[in-house]
């Protein structure tokens, strides 16, 4: 890469901040919250996903939207601690809380799709690069009514957000992230484009994207 990760800093920082990163990320929120307030067995229901659109199946808006929060909370509190050390640290554990999520040790590495805690990620990094990443996701999803394609579409934008409005180091952690991301999207991807994706407020089979 052009602007490499320094690996004479002390290599324990750097697995420090990777494990610290994945165990922040793997906080499976949505599985506690509907868990604790009795809203059912969150793996049963709906796509079996962990993120706060499939909380929202169980009818629980409040826990839908603490569920996307918190998820968001996870990476932007894994990128604000780790900022402290360094640039390099802070590559480690942005990685690591997405990882985290998406493949978490307690749900045998079935997770989420990360597109919350990209978001939290992307707000720790770069704020401006956040919010404009969170414009692109509104704006597509009123156009289209499509939240995969919406939270596609964001990821894909979202390094260059980064190389605006942080570095380019960041730029590239962007694009790793991004392609774990749309792997992640895999399905939604196949449906989006034979037109069997559902549409937001499609009901029990919209389109899981967080």
């Amino acid at each position: 890469m052009p602007d490499p990760i320094s690996w004479s800093f002390v290599w324990h920082i750097y697995l420090a901040a990777l494990a610290g990163g994945y165990l922040l990320g793997s906080v499976p929120f949505g599985i506690i919250l509907t868990r604790l307030f009795r809203a059912g067995d969150l793996r049963k229901i709906g796509s079996g996903n962990i993120g706060a659109t499939n909380v929202l199946r169980t009818g629980r808006k409040d826990l839908a939207a603490a569920t996307l929060v918190l998820d968001a909370g996870k990476g932007l509190a894994a990128v604000l601690i780790a900022k402290a050390y360094g640039p390099d640290p802070t590559v480690f554990a942005a990685l690591g809380a997405l990882l985290g999520h998406c493949f978490p040790v307690w749900l045998k590495f079935r997770g989420g799709k990360g597109v919350a805690t990209y978001f939290g990620i992307l707000f720790g990094l770069a704020w401006p690069a956040g919010l404009a990443a969170g414009a692109t996701w509104i704006a597509v999803a009123a156009l289209s009514r499509y939240s995969s394609l919406a939270a596609l579409v964001a990821a894909l934008l979202a390094p260059v957000y980064l190389w605006l409005w942080s570095s380019q180091q960041f730029a590239e952690l962007g694009v790793v992230i991004g392609v774990i991301v749309y792997l992640r999207h895999a399905g939604n991807i196949r449906r989006l484009l034979s037109g069997a994706e559902s549409k937001i407020g499609g009901g029990k089979k919209a389109d899981d994207s967080r």
